[in-house]
């Protein structure tokens, strides 16, 4: 079975951002998305740690180890972007003032529920920073994942066994195999890789998934 990458996942996602959106990108594969965002468009990247108009990655060794993201990864600032207090930063994502964010997740359950900072392992390292907050003060909040865990069980579920991180929050997830809209009827099918079809995703996830008509 052929799947997407981590790239083109993140291309994908950053499709559908839109003109003038102000937009977080979560820490790990999310910080992806910046790599790909349209040209022609004028997106707005906020990190939580205080940074607004953030650019791609840096080029190797070009790195300025005083200007990072929440993931403590270098980044590059546009013209017109501006660094700020950690309490203003918040003080956006709590105050609805960012369009999108774009977060990882253990679990997403097919009405939005969303389980992203801890697996409930013992001795598990909790690793919520403002996880919680974008998930709730974002406009929309959409998630980017594998859709199986190495074990094969599906990251998409019915209800969400992990530690919630927010209720009915997301409602768009991209995955290696398939992009589905989720939310208080179910999830539903947006669009899959070629050579996939809704049994099987029906198969690998155990889910009664609908397609998009």
């Amino acid at each position: 079975m052929n799947h997407l990458s981590r790239d083109q996942i993140a291309a994908r996602v950053a499709r559908d951002i839109p003109e003038g959106a102000y937009v977080n990108l979560g820490i790990g594969l999310p910080t992806k998305v910046a790599n790909y965002l349209p040209q022609d468009r004028d997106i707005f990247l906020q990190s939580e740690n205080g940074l607004l108009g953030m650019g791609p990655a840096p080029a190797t060794g070009e790195e300025d180890w005083e200007l990072i993201n929440a993931g403590k990864q270098a980044v590059t600032l546009l013209t017109g972007g501006a660094y700020f207090h950690h309490a203003d930063s918040f003080a956006m994502m709590r105050g609805g003032h960012i369009d999108i964010c774009v977060l990882g997740a253990f679990q997403v359950s097919v009405y939005g529920d969303l389980a992203n900072w801890h697996t409930g392992e013992p001795g598990a390292i909790p690793a919520v920073g403002g996880a919680m907050d974008l998930a709730i003060g974002a406009k929309q909040t959409f998630v980017m994942m594998e859709l199986l865990t190495k074990q094969g069980e599906s990251k998409l579920v019915e209800r969400c066994t992990y530690p919630l991180t927010g209720l009915a929050c997301v409602s768009r997830v991209y995955t290696d195999l398939a992009v589905f809209d989720v939310g208080p009827g179910g999830a539903c099918v947006i669009e899959m890789i070629d050579g996939l079809g809704l049994a099987d995703l029906r198969r690998l996830t155990g889910l009664s998934l609908a397609a998009q008509s």
